[in-house]
């Protein structure tokens, strides 16, 4: 069995080659490895060996392990769907939120009080179900974020859909950021890539990976 460790370092390296391959440097890519279902333990454990973002699917997990681990220098990222409900409370812990698809959710992030970088969430399938805004409806949204007090715009998020060649899949993204940029031209990150795929979202231009069990090992059974 290879170490939290030993993972770590072959995703890292995985990821430096897939940069350099592409034209980029390996710094232009933020890996934020997942935690979901994994003790806060494992987060401190990731954190000692140098981790710095990390990332999350539940809000109630989410926030006791950022609470727990408040005294750690971690950047904490919100990755999976979000209830308008709770979407107060997801921005007191998170520093980032990569799942914002409607206006709902704008309208329960907004505050004058701080600023958060957020990623728009873009639906890749033509389902209604999975998460995302659907492409003819971004532009829409990305002015809505922008008008919206309280939320910096880094860019797009999405995720590959099962069946579709992952590569041909993030090219759409990338598309769909270049018409994204010309209403908001610092919008430039993507947020595109989870194990399986980051090579092929780095050759897309992927800023920020999304990374689970390549580096955390298989997931705990949710209690």
């Amino acid at each position: 069995m290879s170490t939290l460790a030993e993972r770590l370092a072959v995703v890292q390296a995985g990821v430096a080659d897939a940069a350099r391959a592409a034209g980029r440097e390996p710094s232009s890519v933020t890996t934020i490895v997942v935690t979901k279902f994994h003790p806060a333990s494992l987060v401190a454990e990731l954190s000692a060996l140098g981790v710095r973002d990390v990332g999350e699917n539940r809000h109630q997990e989410a926030q006791a392990k950022a609470a727990e681990l408040s005294g750690l220098p971690l950047r904490w990222h919100f990755v999976g769907q979000l209830q308008s409900k709770k979407a107060k409370q997801v921005r007191a812990y998170a520093d980032v939120i990569h799942s914002i698809d409607r206006p709902a959710l704008l309208s329960a992030l907004a505050s004058g009080e701080n600023t958060i970088d957020c990623f728009l969430q873009v639906n890749l399938t033509d389902n209604p179900e999975r998460g995302g805004v659907a492409p003819a409806e971004l532009p829409t949204l990305v002015e809505q974020t922008l008008a919206t007090p309280g939320l910096r715009l880094l860019g797009l998020m999405a995720v590959a859909p099962l069946g579709e060649e992952p590569r041909r899949a993030f090219a759409r993204v990338r598309e769909l950021s270049e018409s994204v940029r010309r209403i908001a031209p610092d919008a430039t990150a993507l947020s595109m890539g989870m194990s399986q795929d980051f090579a092929a979202a780095i050759a897309e231009g992927a800023t920020h990976l999304r990374i689970g069990t390549a580096i955390t090992g298989n997931r705990p059974q949710p209690g």
